[in-house]
């Protein structure tokens, strides 16, 4: 597994296989978040598959698949709204954590400093600096 830290209740990671739940929640993780769509890769595990492993070993778990590059407001509200609502330490996972990532910068922006941001994804490995820049203009 690749966990990522982003906060102490929040990290992402790449892909999560149903042999990783146990895992997951071994390592004292509470809830997961999917932010993958099935079928995006025709080897990945569906996300009922990892739902049902998590659900077996008492972690909670949330669907806000996201194609890549188009995270709606809707979409921004429903992760929101998972990040707000659901047990922590959490783990959200897509396929490489990016968009996992990116959710959590556009959410934190404006709450918390735009370098704090931008230097705890790059501590996990992710460039966010072109998004916040985004978001500072609008």
């Amino acid at each position: 597994m690749d966990i990522r830290k982003l906060t102490d209740d929040f990290s992402v990671s790449p892909q999560v296989d149903v042999d990783h739940v146990r895992e997951i929640a071994g390592a004292g993780f509470k809830s997961i978040l999917c932010n993958r769509p099935d079928h995006e890769d025709p080897e990945q595990p569906m996300y009922d598959a990892i739902a049902k492993a998590a659900a077996h070993e008492g972690l909670e778990v949330a669907w806000v698949p996201i194609v890549g590059g188009m995270m709606t407001p809707g979409a921004l509200e429903e992760f929101r709204k998972a990040l707000d609502e659901m047990p922590r330490p959490m783990l959200a996972y897509c396929r490489s954590g990016t968009r996992c990532t990116m959710l959590w910068a556009i959410t934190q922006h404006g709450a918390m400093d735009d370098t704090d941001i931008a230097q705890r994804a790059a501590k996990a490995g992710y460039d966010v600096s072109g998004l916040l820049q985004q978001l500072s203009r609008s």
